[in-house]
């Protein structure tokens, strides 16, 4: 079976897609699956580690939401994927390595979203960026500390999948611009939900580009990426759109995210801080995974455990440390 994906991938991917076959491989070496490419063996490990399955419990941007519809960080990493494996399949990349990075994109991030990213980012010696603490999840911290050992090429793509970065596949740049065009338009969605916007208050230079609804944004976005990037050596966006689709982000980073975000910000940085001063001083109080790490670094091995809390965790945490109880 392997085999034959690997005839199907020579025969109809782009000859700039990466090619399971010519994959750069694991750190350290393992037998191969006789059914499955790394590519597909990677995407699953993700799929059943326990860092994907805590996503549905973590912010995306509105915290614990009483309604039943807005996104998590877990149906965030869905729609990523569905976004990224749409301009792999029309760009004939690897679907199956554009899915894996998809799906692993965010299992680094904080409880509480980018707040919490900011707060750990203050506290930590050495700074924290969920990007680089995605991949430290995938390297170190699964399977009790032996971690997934994926191939380079996932890897890659998880360190790069912010605007900053710089993926060595097509596939990395196709999960980087869908993981932008997924957030934004999903949480103007949410942001309409909660009452913090109006569909009329978006740029209107903007909407005309890209559309007015969800639905035909995405839409758009995905065919202009085809239109540019056609039997080219890159992944990207017309410049008209890019401008765009930057004026989108910078009018959510203003008007939404900054608004949603006051709502948590004071008592998740008080909160994440308790519980960062407590474990440092405390580190034998973490799980052993966690404590094996703070023997050689404990800010390190704090910010990990922290941040792999999800928003119900890490407030049943504080409050069995830090708000009194009644004797029993």
């Amino acid at each position: 079976m392997k085999e034959k994906t690997y005839e199907k991938e020579r025969a109809f991917l782009s000859p700039y897609a990466k090619k399971s076959c010519e994959s750069r491989g694991r750190e350290r070496e393992e037998p191969s699956c006789a059914m499955r490419t790394e590519f597909q063996r990677d995407r699953d490990r993700i799929i059943y580690s326990k860092a994907f399955l805590r996503l549905k419990n973590k912010t995306q941007v509105f915290f614990a939401p009483y309604g039943d519809h807005y996104m998590s960080r877990l149906t965030h990493t869905l729609d990523v994927s569905q976004i990224a494996r749409s301009l792999a399949r029309c760009l004939s990349l690897n679907e199956d390595l554009t899915e894996a990075i998809a799906l692993g994109h965010d299992l680094g991030h904080t409880p509480f979203g980018h707040v919490g990213e900011r707060v750990l980012a203050a506290l930590c010696p050495t700074g924290f960026r969920h990007s680089a603490q995605s991949l430290r999840v995938v390297d170190v911290l699964e399977k009790d500390g032996r971690g997934l050992n994926l191939t380079f090429e996932v890897r890659d793509g998880i360190l790069n999948h912010t605007k900053s970065g710089n993926p060595a596949t097509l596939e990395g740049a196709a999960v980087s611009l869908a993981d932008r065009i997924a957030y934004i338009n999903h949480d103007i969605e949410d942001a309409i939900r909660a009452g913090l916007l109006r569909a009329d208050e978006l740029p209107p230079a903007a909407v005309e580009v890209f559309g007015l609804d969800t639905s035909e944004r995405i839409n758009t976005a995905i065919t202009d990426i085809y239109h540019t990037s056609a039997g080219q050596a890159f992944v990207r966006m017309s410049p008209e759109r890019t401008i765009a689709l930057d004026a989108l982000r910078s009018f959510m980073f203003e008007h939404v995210y900054e608004q949603a975000n006051k709502l948590i910000q004071d008592s998740a940085e008080r909160m994440l801080t308790a519980l960062y001063d407590y474990f440092t001083k405390r580190p034998e109080e973490m799980p052993e995974v966690y404590f094996a790490i703070a023997k050689t670094d404990v800010p390190r091995a704090v910010c990990d455990y922290i941040s792999s809390m999800t928003d119900r965790y890490a407030i049943g945490v504080f409050q069995r440390l830090f708000v009194p109880r009644e004797a029993v």
